[in-house]
């Protein structure tokens, strides 16, 4: 699973909570149109995981040729990783959008 997303999610993130504490000074960015894409792009790639395991488990319960229940499991687990992965970073973004709505002006 390509992180490369999540990771310029938390550092735009950090980025904003420094601005908001005042330890750096504010840069022009398209940070919102960035982030819109980066979080569409991994719920994109849950799903499209999500979607993988779920034709694997179906084609090994049919029976068909080629699958094998080594396959099945591990693609099960990568899709169990990855929506946990996925459910972490939604409540990591939580937070830190409650701790800057929490913040004084």
């Amino acid at each position: 699973m390509d992180t490369s997303g999540i990771d310029a999610l938390v550092s735009q993130l950090n980025s904003a909570a420094a601005i908001a504490a005042g330890k750096t000074p504010p840069q022009p960015s398209s940070s919102t149109a960035d982030f819109a894409v980066a979080l569409k792009g991994a719920i994109e790639q849950v799903r499209t995981v999500q979607e993988h395991a779920k034709t694997q488990t179906e084609d090994f319960q049919l029976g068909k040729p080629g699958t094998n229940v080594q396959e099945v499991m591990i693609s099960l687990q990568k899709a169990s990783l990855s929506f946990q992965t996925m459910v972490q970073v939604r409540n990591k973004l939580t937070a830190a959008y409650q701790d800057v709505m929490n913040m004084q002006v």
